[in-house]
């Protein structure tokens, strides 16, 4: 009994179109030739509406070229118009990107006025932030010390960021696009708090460091990167 062919080509109807699937395991010029094939017997008629597809590529890789031509054969007379064309490959600047943005700085110094200390990822200082200094992140910020300058965790927008400090009496504090000033604090400071954006409030609220696993469940990443050293 003759083997049933491996379809390279799968295609979804979906309320929203078509969603067409592309082995990643063959060639791409034989997913082309099966495509080709199937995107002409799938043709709506003319009194039907354009279908919208989404191209799903797997862990296949294509090159602007090969992108060009997978977009002519599917939208080139046949009444389809492409939603989205989307990988599972990284790319490795993305890699690096997101490697960047996941790391924890540790920084061993005393940040004094007029300085600036801004990393991409989140930031471990172990030291102090001096009246006039600032401290800036794209992630979180930890500070290991005095925190009596200005902090700004989520510098790229995100409000999910917080700051936590052993001692807090901020002249400033910002999480993303959100500012709260010093007259929000104790005069005197408080000890072990962090600073994070309340969303049903709105702002920025100054709270016990015990509230952040409940509050940010991405803090056990930090507390497990620290234990494997």
């Amino acid at each position: 009994m003759a083997q049933e062919k491996r379809q390279l080509i799968t295609m979804k109807g979906t309320k929203d179109g078509l969603t067409l699937f592309i082995d990643d395991s063959c060639s791409f010029n034989q997913a082309l030739q099966e495509l080709k094939y199937k995107m002409n017997e799938s043709k709506p008629t003319t009194t039907e509406p354009v279908v919208a597809v989404r191209v799903k590529l797997g862990s296949r890789y294509l090159r602007e070229e090969q992108i060009s031509e997978l977009r002519q054969i599917i939208t080139n007379e046949n009444r389809f118009t492409i939603h989205s064309i989307e990988s599972d490959v990284v790319l490795r600047e993305e890699a690096r990107q997101w490697q960047a943005n996941s790391e924890i700085k540790a920084v061993n110094r005393i940040v004094r006025s007029g300085q600036v200390l801004h990393v991409t990822g989140d930031l471990l200082l172990i030291g102090d932030v001096n009246p006039g200094g600032k401290v800036m992140a794209t992630g979180n910020i930890y500070i290991m010390g005095n925190l009596r300058g200005i902090a700004h965790a989520g510098v790229d927008g995100d409000t999910r960021a917080f700051i936590a400090a052993s001692y807090m009496n901020p002249s400033q504090l910002r999480i993303a696009h959100y500012i709260s000033r010093a007259p929000d604090y104790e005069s005197d400071g408080v000890y072990m708090e962090c600073g994070l954006v309340d969303e049903e409030q709105d702002k920025i609220i100054i709270d016990r460091l015990q509230v952040l696993p409940q509050k940010r469940k991405e803090i056990n990443r930090f507390e497990r990167r620290m234990q494997n050293g």
